[in-house]
């Protein structure tokens, strides 16, 4: 090794991410879009049952599902990856009760965190280290979604029983 500048010259490797990384936040980018989808499919379902302050909470989830998606695809095009979009699949359920789109809510935040968190683990293992700090904010927004998910569904159980479902809508409807 040869000393230049009083620092020892030693090789220097450009990390970039890999493309089992690139693969797995390229398929992260379709699931946020789908939850917009399947959000903004609970939007239309409780706008046409009347409860506007169900449809505009669910709205509010989608778009920021949408800004996820956003976020993945700015960060694949810091690390020079290129975005590639895949089909989403159309919902366009049929929901049996009030309740369960707020029950479907909670296994589909279960399911995006199991991505993220593959994602991260897959980071960790290769060393990553730049797309593990960028994932940290995901794993913890995750939490909170998940979290959020579940007191929705205890409230919505409570409101129904107690007939204070319309306050519970109304509630929602302030979310911005």
């Amino acid at each position: 090794r040869k000393r230049c500048c009083g620092v020892w010259n030693t090789p220097i490797f450009i990390m970039q991410i890999s493309e089992t990384i690139t693969k797995l936040i390229n398929d992260q980018i379709k699931a946020e879009f789908e939850s917009a989808y399947l959000y903004q499919d609970f939007a239309n379902y409780y706008y046409e049952k009347g409860l506007h302050g169900f449809a505009s909470w669910f709205s509010v989830q989608a778009k920021e599902e949408v800004e996820h998606a956003e976020k993945f695809i700015a960060y694949l095009h810091q690390e020079g990856k290129n975005v590639v979009l895949g089909d989403i699949k159309m919902i366009g359920k049929k929901y049996a009760s009030l309740e369960e789109p707020l029950e479907i809510q909670i296994e589909h935040e279960a399911l995006v965190t199991s991505l993220i968190h593959a994602i991260y683990a897959a980071a960790r293992k290769e060393d990553d280290f730049r797309t593990e700090s960028f994932l940290r904010w995901f794993v913890d927004e995750q939490a909170e979604e998940e979290e959020h998910s579940r007191n929705l569904l205890q409230e919505f159980k409570f409101a129904e029983k107690a007939d204070a479902l319309i306050d519970l809508d109304r509630a929602l409807a302030e979310r911005k």
